[in-house]
């Protein structure tokens, strides 16, 4: 059986996580005005609206447990001025009432101010906010979240000082939970492309495997060639037991992943050079050729056959072949023209004022910072330097109820959500009639 997709488009379900179409499914998102016809019974309206809010609301909970969660005590609090509750006790506000002393309602008045409400539906799901792969979610440490409760379960998530395994332990007032850095960076960070200085192979669920060194696996294409070679040679008879035969066959047993990740480690530099250096056009036809020459030599180091010896002599020619003189060509023209006099002067730092010295200098602090604070890291299992990942920034919000410290990934639940006059806490895209159904719902089965 087919699953179904988790972000569909046509029959659109709002989750919780970063996924550009469940932004699309955000934007486009309307009332769905349930309880606007006669077409629905009460039951209908609050069977829909449950769907609704239980599939953004932690739909990877199971409904019995959420069902056990739920609770009829919505929190709030009422906003009063603290200088007005210190000079007065309260008896005031009922001094004469029903004798005529209040002020009597402008009965005439052709525009009624409609009162700000407190929306107590919204906080229906308040209690799946004390979940910590739900907190963990909303601290911005995990995209999603399924894996918020992925990074919990695998053991990157602790709970005051000790790694807490359960997803569904609830957080009280005062709790401080930490995340792996490298884990948020990942979740947060913008995805690694593929190339041969890099690893092609991108994590497919880095909380269930350590982060290995990314430049040591081998390239999708050298295993697939390899596994077609070996599929298409006949197997060979069995061999007589000669110690000659079997010296061979142990000698033959060859590890290549040292000369394979030398071929990566220069490709990567001649990237880099190809990348950042001001180099000639006939330089960058000749570092691309190189990198196209590589990659079929990186194929034959995948091979069981295969030898260092040949490999790394072959990358050597190939090396010695590149011309990377950074030397601009309009250097070049002025020193073979003899007509224009040449500059005595060696150092090109000599013709700057102190002006651009200065601003130089100040940009290269600069840089070093940057590379100091977000190196250049290829064994990573994310793209480095690093940088949010797209489709980031509407929903990078963090709710009034956690306390959150980014540079080490860590966050306190300072208390649980409470609802406000014409606000309320708990992070929904729906209204407060879809909220109002769905506690009807549940209030009928408590």
């Amino acid at each position: 059986m087919k699953p179904k997709r988790f972000h569909g488009l046509k029959r659109p379900k709002l989750r919780q996580t970063w996924n550009k179409y469940n932004l699309y499914n955000i934007f486009r998102m309307r009332n769905p005005k349930i309880g606007s016809g006669d077409n629905e019974t009460f039951f209908q309206q609050k069977w829909r609206a449950k769907g609704m809010l239980r599939g953004y609301h932690g739909e990877h909970v199971v409904e019995r447990k959420w069902e056990r969660m739920f609770s009829r005590r919505l929190l709030g609090v009422a906003d009063m001025d603290a200088r007005y509750m210190a000079e007065y006790d309260g008896s005031e506000m009922a001094a004469g009432r029903g004798s005529g002393k209040d002020d009597p309602p402008e009965w005439g008045t052709d525009i009624i101010r409609k009162r700000t409400l407190t929306p107590y539906m919204q906080m229906t799901f308040s209690p799946m906010e004390r979940r910590l792969d739900i907190a963990v979610f909303r601290a911005m440490f995990a995209s999603s979240a399924r894996q918020a409760k992925q990074f919990c379960v695998h053991g990157a998530v602790k709970v005051n000082g000790k790694v807490m395994h359960y997803p569904a332990y609830r957080l009280n007032p005062g709790d401080m939970f930490q995340v792996d850095p490298d884990r948020v960076m990942y979740a947060t960070g913008a995805k690694k492309k593929g190339g041969l200085g890099e690893s092609t192979r991108q994590p497919q669920a880095t909380a269930r495997e350590d982060d290995t060194d990314a430049s040591t696996e081998v390239v999708t294409e050298v295993e697939a060639e390899a596994a077609a070679e070996q599929t298409s040679e006949p197997k060979a008879e069995k061999t007589e037991k000669d110690p000659e035969t079997t010296d061979a066959a142990e000698a033959a047993a060859v590890d290549m992943k040292p000369t394979r990740k030398q071929i990566q480690d220069v490709t990567a530099q001649v990237k880099a050079i190809l990348a950042d250096e001001p180099v000639s056009v006939q330089q960058k036809q000749n570092l691309r050729k190189f990198i196209k020459n590589v990659k079929p030599l990186l194929s034959r180091a995948g091979r069981a056959n295969a030898s260092p010896s040949e490999i790394t002599d072959e990358l050597s020619k190939m090396m010695s072949g590149l011309n990377l003189d950074t030397t601009s060509p309009g250097d070049k023209a002025e020193a073979a023209s003899p007509s224009q006099p040449r500059s005595t002067s060696s150092n090109p730092m000599d013709d700057l004022t102190k002006d651009e010295l200065k601003q130089l200098e100040q940009r290269m602090a600069e840089h070093i910072r940057d590379e100091e604070e977000n190196p250049v890291d290829f064994t990573k299992p994310y793209a480095t330097p690093w940088r949010p990942r797209p489709y980031m920034s509407p929903f990078a919000f963090i709710p009034k109820y956690l306390e959150v410290n980014q540079n080490v990934c860590a966050a306190v639940y300072l208390r649980h959500p409470v609802a406000r006059v014409g606000s309320a806490e708990v992070p929904t895209p729906y209204n407060n009639n879809v909220s109002q159904l769905a506690f009807n719902w549940y209030l009928r089965r408590r």
